[in-house]
C-alpha cells in the first residue's frame, strides 16, 4: 500500500509523519479521523533506493520482547471495547520496530480483507509461532481473545525471563574462557618468540616447563592459520550436523548428560513443557494438539521425541502420566503430580505450579552455578595466564644460578 508523508499542527506544535492509504484522498481522510487536526500537506512518500542484500542486513529483527509488549497492549485494548481493525492500526502505526511494524499493518490488511485473526497471524510463522497462532484461534472461536491474549503475554514474560537466566548462568564461563584463550594466544604469537629468542642468543638452560611453551608458541606461530582454518570448519560441521534429526538427539542428549548444566537445562525444559501445556490446556487447545505444539516448542530434540510419544501413547486411550514415566526423562515428581491433576480435573492449574516451582530451581541453579563458577573460573584463567609467564622467567633464575 502506498506510503504518504504529512503535515499536521496540534496546540500549536508541528508535527510530521506517515500514513498508508490507498491514495492521497483517503490518506486525508484517515488522518482527519485519527487526529482531528487539518491537514497541511500530504505528499506521497519519496521511493527509497534499495539494495536488497544490504536491506537485509540492516533490516532490525523483530524481538520476543517486541511480541510481548505487542501481545500486552493488544489484550489491554481488545478488553477495552476497541475493534480488531483499528488495535491494529494503532499498534502498527506506534510500533518503533520498522520490520514489525510492517507485519501489523499486513495482519491488519488480511483482518480487513476477510481474514480471521488467528490466519492472518500464520502468514508470518517467523514472528508468530504455532502455539501463538493456535492460542489465538481458540480465543476467537471462544470469543475470550482478550482473556487469551493476557494469558498469551504472561506465558511469553514468563519464557523471556526463563531464557535470559539461562542464558546468564552460560554467559560467565564463556566469557572467561574466550577472554583466556585471547590473552593465551597474543602470547604464544606475539610475546614468546621475542623471550625465544633472548634465551636462544644468551645460551641459558631451558627447563621443561620452559620448553614446552616455547614449543607451543612455535607451533602456533607456523600452523595458527590452518588452525583456525580447522576449527571453523569443525564449528561449520557441527552446525550441519545439528540442522540434521539425528545430530539434534545426539547433541541434544550430550547436553542433558553434562555434569551441572544437564541438570540446569533438564529443570528448564520442564518448566517451559509445564507452562506450555498448561496454557494451551486453559485456553482451551485440544490435549493431542497441546502436546503436539508443545513438543515442537520444547527446544531439545530428546524432550520433544519424550512428548511425542506421550501424545502417541494418548491417542491409544492411556492417561498423560503412565506414557510420561516411561519416557525417563521427566523426574518422577512430575509424573506424580501430572497424574493428580489429572485424577482430580484440575491439569491446568497443576502444570501451572510445576511451572512455578520449576522455575525457582532454575533461579536458585543458577544462583548456585554462578557462585561456584566465579572461583573457578579465576583460579583457571590465573593458573592458564601465570604458568606462561612463570615459565619464561625459569630461564632467568637458571641463568643468574649458573652466573653465581
Amino acid at each position: 500500500m502506498p506510503e504518504f508523508t504529512y503535515k499536521i499542527q496540534i496546540a500549536g506544535r508541528k508535527i510530521k509523519k506517515t500514513i498508508e492509504a490507498p491514495n492521497k484522498e483517503a490518506a486525508i481522510r484517515l488522518i482527519r479521523n485519527k487526529t482531528g487536526a487539518d491537514v497541511n500537506s500530504v505528499k506521497p512518500k519519496p521511493k527509497q533506493i534499495e539494495i536488497p542484500f544490504l536491506k537485509a542486513l540492516t533490516k532490525p529483527k523483530v524481538t520476543t520482547k517486541d511480541v510481548v509488549i505487542f501481545t500486552r497492549q493488544f489484550a489491554t485494548m481488545i478488553d477495552a471495547g476497541l475493534p480488531l481493525v483499528q488495535c491494529l492500526e494503532i499498534l502498527g502505526n506506534q510500533q518503533e520496530n520498522p520490520s514489525f511494524g510492517e507485519i501489523i499493518r499486513k495482519l491488519r490488511t488480511d483482518v480487513e480483507e476477510g481474514s480471521t485473526f488467528a490466519d492472518a497471524l500464520r502468514k508470518h510463522p517467523k514472528t508468530f509461532d504455532n502455539l501463538f497462532t493456535n492460542l489465538v484461534e481458540a480465543g476467537e472461536t471462544g470469543g475470550i481473545l482478550d482473556t487469551i491474549l493476557n494469558r498469551l503475554a504472561v506465558y511469553l514474560e514468563k519464557a523471556q525471563a526463563l531464557k535470559a537466566k539461562i542464558k546468564s548462568a552460560m554467559i560467565y564461563p564463556i566469557t572467561v574462557i574466550t577472554v583466556a584463550i585471547v590473552v593465551v594466544v597474543f602470547l604464544l604469537i606475539f610475546v614468546i618468540p621475542t623471550f625465544a629468542s633472548l634465551f636462544t642468543g644468551l645460551g641459558a638452560p631451558m627447563p621443561a616447563p620452559t620448553r614446552f611453551v616455547m614449543g607451543l608458541s612455535a607451533l602456533l606461530v607456523k600452523f595458527g592459520p590452518f588452525l583456525a582454518v580447522g576449527i571453523g570448519i569443525l564449528i561449520y560441521l557441527l552446525k550441519r550436523y545439528y540442522a540434521t534429526e539425528n545430530g539434534r538427539r545426539v547433541i541434544d542428549a550430550f547436553l542433558l548428560k553434562l555434569p551441572v548444566f544437564g541438570d540446569l537445562i533438564t529443570k528448564a525444559s520442564v518448566a517451559r513443557f509445564t507452562r506450555t501445556l498448561g496454557t494451551l490446556i486453559s485456553s482451551g487447545v485440544p490435549i493431542l494438539d497441546g502436546l503436539e505444539i508443545t513438543a515442537r516448542t520444547s527446544g531439545n530434540a530428546i524432550i520433544e521425541l519424550a512428548v511425542l510419544e506421550v501424545r502417541n501413547s494418548i491417542k491409544e486411550g492411556k492417561t498423560i502420566a503412565e506414557p510420561l514415566e516411561l519416557t525417563e526423562v521427566f523426574p518422577s515428581m512430575v509424573v506424580q503430580m501430572i497424574s493428580v491433576g489429572e485424577q482430580s480435573g484440575a491439569l491446568d492449574s497443576m502444570l501451572a505450579k510445576i511451572a512455578d516451582f520449576y522455575e525457582e530451581e532454575v533461579d536458585t541453579a543458577v544462583e548456585n552455578l554462578t557462585s561456584l563458577l566465579e572461583p573457578m573460573m579465576i583460579v583457571f584463567l590465573g593458573i592458564t595466564v601465570g604458568g606462561i609467564v612463570i615459565s619464561m622467567y625459569l630461564p632467568i633464575f637458571s641463568l643468574i644460578k649458573h652466573i653465581g
